[in-house]
């Protein structure tokens, strides 16, 4: 398991076009069911229910798009630091987080703004596993300068 870091990286640091490390995780049941029960309160059964997501149509039980989104913002500030602050995302998830899958997640920065006394990036995000694109999106970040 990664760890949170408690250097930042500030907005001077970064420029348009800046890649994010490469982070890949494990999919694994606990994550998907601790996430969907735990975290997010979802107790729709094919998030935690073999049988139940098989009926569904589904492979397996599959991950639900809080803990997906969760997961993008561990992304986030594990790679910027403690003080980066999320502002936005916009997430579209298409093919679905199985257990014994593993998620790749890369993004790079596409815009360095400034806006109402904030230093802001936009991120491009994507996670993807075995079958395709599990998530896409975009994030909008504020990081302190140097200073």
């Amino acid at each position: 398991m990664q760890l949170t870091k408690s250097e930042s990286i500030t907005w001077d640091e970064v420029e348009v076009g800046y890649e994010l490390p490469v982070h890949e995780r494990e999919i694994t049941a606990a994550l998907i069911a601790g996430g969907a029960i735990s975290a997010t309160h979802d107790y729709a059964a094919v998030h935690h229910d073999y049988h139940a997501a098989r009926q569904a149509g589904a492979d397996d039980i599959f991950m639900n798009i809080l803990t997906t989104n969760g997961l993008i913002g561990k992304y986030l500030t594990d790679w910027a630091g403690p003080t980066l602050e999320i502002k936005k995302i916009t997430l579209r998830l298409a093919v679905p987080n199985y257990p014994g899958d593993r998620m790749t997640t890369t993004g790079y920065v596409t815009k360095k703004y400034e806006a109402e006394g904030r230093h802001l990036l936009e991120i491009e995000f994507i996670g993807k596993n075995k079958i395709g694109y599990h998530a896409s999106g975009k994030a909008v970040v504020a990081l302190p300068v140097r200073g």
